[in-house]
């Protein structure tokens, strides 16, 4: 399944082009660009001169003529606005879990923790292991599920295995034991800083 912010920027890329398309359409024919520059638009191009219609009176007596044409143009519009509508809603829904109840399965009754303070906890815990530079964390997923989504900025002398080890035995292995979830998958993602440049003298 294509991630979310991959969608996003596929959806919005593709309407931009469509809407650049067309009002590059429109302003071409408005200047008459394609006269002034001796320009010869493909056979059947739209719009190519400033009085030109991209729907003329006699292809609309036609269409409107067909039975199926309105019910076709009111199922497409209609398709459309439910996609969007859709869209705006996955958009709006939290990817994240909020408030974590404390205290395992069955929770502490009315003890409950939010993610961003526990994912703050974990990144203050996890940058100051030896050989991180930088540590950033989030927590995503359903309440009764969260997932911890970690990235570690190592310094280059530091093994990545070991900055693993340790974020293991140390941060999250904290996390578990201080919420109670003894199930709260981790995805890591390591990267080196880059060396800064030395200037000879």
């Amino acid at each position: 399944m294509m991630p979310r912010p991959l969608l996003n920027r596929s959806l919005l890329a593709l309407a931009g082009l469509v809407l650049l398309g067309g009002g590059l359409l429109i302003l071409f024919a408005g200047f008459d660009v394609y006269r002034r520059h001796a320009l010869v638009p493909p056979v059947g191009w739209p719009l190519t001169t400033p009085d030109d219609v991209l729907l003329g009176s006699g292809d609309r007596a036609r269409w409107s003529g067909q039975g199926w044409w309105w019910p076709a143009v009111i199922a497409a519009l209609a398709l459309v606005a439910l996609l969007a509508l859709g869209w705006l809603l996955a958009q709006l829904r939290r990817h994240r879990p909020g408030m974590l109840s404390v205290g395992g399965t069955p929770p502490q009754e009315g003890v409950e923790l939010r993610d961003r303070a526990l994912s703050d906890a974990i990144a203050a815990e996890a940058g100051a292991l030896p050989g991180v530079e930088h540590a950033a964390v989030r927590i995503t997923g359903r309440p009764a599920r969260p997932r911890t989504r970690v990235r570690l900025t190592l310094t280059p002398q530091r093994a990545p295995g070991a900055a693993l080890d340790a974020l293991c035995e140390g941060p999250l292995r904290t996390a578990h034991r201080s919420t109670g979830f003894p199930d709260m998958p981790a995805e890591v993602r390591l990267q080196v800083a880059r060396h800064k440049p030395r200037r000879a003298e």
